[in-house]
């Protein structure tokens, strides 16, 4: 934990004593950006086992546990909440770019947006998903910068127009060395500071299907800028890149779960 602070830290402390001396074309900053998804994706099947730690001032720590799911050759996305006892049977379901959420209580679907809370967490659908952000988002590259002992290059990326996005401007700081992303700060249209998010670790695995490395965040720390003292603990664990059942994304799937 101690050494978890000490990343935090030095990231949150940005050092401007090298200043851009380097810098991008767009069409080198697009490579980066589409670099940084490609790294993520596994072309094939992902399951993964997640703890999800929110952290409220003047509350106690809530603690979830969930299974996610993708497909990321046709797009598909899945998250299914297995603890505590009241939020186990709780699904989001990612289907032809809409996204549904599941409660087991009245076993009714609904529809939701990108910015919907999982759960009532500080988390979203693309924490978890697939990185599509050359699809989604356009870049602008903002120059060569340092976090901590990190050099890193900084991003900023606009939704383009038609994109349901949980935030729609984003500021990336990128690891000029191994191209994952260490910082994210994701901003309101009006241009206010929502969330800041850091990526302290990285987990390589090798994907049959891709026939190549995929990179996936061990472990997301999410603070919350409009509730100061709010914070989410992510930790991804048990991932594998097997191919999963044909069926699996299907609404009957989830709800034969909650039986």
């Amino acid at each position: 934990m101690k050494s978890i602070f000490i990343f935090l830290v030095l990231l949150s402390k940005v050092s401007f004593a090298e200043t851009a001396k380097d810098t991008l074309t767009q069409a080198q900053a697009d490579e980066i950006i589409k670099i940084v998804d490609d790294r993520q994706r596994n072309s094939g099947d992902y399951k993964s086992l997640v703890f999800v730690k929110e952290t409220e001032t003047k509350k106690e720590p809530r603690l979830f546990q969930a299974l996610v799911y993708r497909r990321d050759s046709d797009d598909k996305f899945m998250i299914l909440f297995t603890k505590p006892k009241e939020e186990a049977g709780k699904a989001y379901l990612k289907i032809d770019k809409n996204l549904w959420n599941f409660d087991p209580g009245t076993g009714k679907w609904e529809r939701r947006t990108e910015r919907e809370k999982l759960a009532g967490t500080n988390s979203r659908r693309s924490d978890f998903d697939e990185s599509r952000l050359t699809e989604e988002f356009t870049t602008k590259y903002e120059g060569s910068d340092k976090l901590g002992t990190y050099k890193v290059h900084k991003f900023k990326l606009t939704a383009k127009e038609g994109i349901d996005v949980a935030y729609p401007v984003l500021n990336l700081w990128v690891d000029q060395a191994d191209k994952n992303i260490l910082k994210r700060e994701e901003f309101s249209l009006s241009g206010k500071l929502m969330r800041s998010s850091y990526y302290p670790k990285w987990q390589k695995k090798y994907s049959a299907s891709k026939k190549g490395d995929v990179w996936i965040p061990e472990e997301i720390r999410i603070f919350d800028e409009l509730e100061k003292g709010n914070s989410t603990i992510v930790l991804i664990k048990e991932s594998d890149l097997s191919k999963l059942e044909v069926n699996l994304f299907t609404k009957a799937w989830i709800e034969s779960k909650s039986k």
